[in-house]
């Protein structure tokens, strides 16, 4: 959804002030022009910062100001950490540079404003999607093999008890899923030596093409020590979820999942293994979706994590 134009900030302004004095002064012409506000549907109040008559946007999350479910949580430990993950993806990938960080303005996240079109845009052009996954493909790739790390994987299967929680499952469909996990906790299969950082939020709205060139956005949940499959099997979820909803059904996303997954992989051998335990991380992108739905949807989503973790067994 487009952001809304929502005000106007003139000289006097104590937030406009900061940003010209001690952000983004020394790149404007014109250090007493308005600036505009343009305001995004998130889980944060985050907004545009539009400086009149110059070319230049930045992008503001006010960690202190949650508009979504999540409320109960350290605005203050927020903004540092995806302060602190955005410096370090930047050394690998392509983002939304961090540009300042105020405590003061509601614990406010500076970045670079990155124009250009979302991964979710291209949903509509077949051939441009497959070529824009590829790129987010590559992209997944040098983040994971640049932020080698050790590995957690109690972390993996604690955060896929806290989805299952939040589900709140009837007795028998959670203890279903209890089973399936214990299978694949004590499979060798997602052993390793290596974790490394993840991007996490993999959903198509968190990668903007610029110059052709694709950016990743919103590093609030990244993880270090983590199993890098995990974001080649959100985003898969993702693109199963979005052909299920809007494009004649969740089948329809194999082949840009296959293509996206050869992509991803350095070799065959390294796109068998990544096919044999994406199930796995699948699995929590559907339940993930499954906490945005009600009824007969929700229920798809919930035995398709099912059918995802029953893999383990063929």
């Amino acid at each position: 959804m487009a952001p809304r134009h929502v005000n106007i900030l003139s000289p006097g302004d104590p937030f406009r002030d900061w940003l010209v004095e001690e952000v983004v002064g020394h790149r404007l012409r014109n250090k007493n022009c308005s600036v505009n506000v343009f305001k995004y549907n998130s889980s944060h109040t985050v907004c545009r910062y539009q400086f009149e008559g110059e070319n230049l946007s930045v992008m503001a999350k006010f960690f202190a100001e949650p508009t979504g479910r999540l409320t109960a949580y350290n605005p203050y430990k927020g903004m540092m950490n995806e302060y602190r993950n955005l410096e370090k993806a930047a050394s690998a990938i392509n983002v939304a540079k961090p540009l300042a960080i105020n405590k003061k303005f509601n614990c406010v996240l500076v970045t670079e404003h990155i124009p250009g079109k979302s991964l979710a845009s291209y949903f509509d052009q077949q051939e441009k999607l497959y070529e824009k996954l590829t790129a987010v493909a590559h992209m997944l790739r040098q983040l994971h093999e640049n932020t080698k790390s050790s590995y957690n994987k109690k972390n993996e299967f604690r955060n896929y008890h806290e989805v299952l929680d939040h589900l709140k499952l009837d007795y028998g469909t959670r203890e279903s899923f209890n089973k399936l996990l214990g299978q694949w906790w004590y499979s060798p299969l997602l052993n390793r030596e290596h974790g490394c950082m993840i991007h996490r939020d993999v959903t198509p709205s968190n990668y903007i093409f610029y110059k052709c060139k694709p950016y990743a956005l919103d590093f609030e949940s990244s993880w270090l020590h983590a199993h890098p499959v995990r974001d080649p099997g959100i985003l898969a979820a993702e693109l199963k979820n979005e052909f299920e909803l809007h494009r004649g059904g969740g089948w329809k996303a194999e082949p840009y999942i296959g293509n996206f997954l050869w992509e991803y992989s350095r070799d065959e051998k390294d796109f068998n293994y990544v096919t044999r335990i994406l199930p796995f991380f699948m699995s929590i992108g559907l339940l993930r979706s499954a906490r945005l739905h009600e009824g007969d949807y929700r229920n798809y989503l919930i035995k398709e994590a099912s059918e995802c973790l029953k893999a383990i067994n063929k």
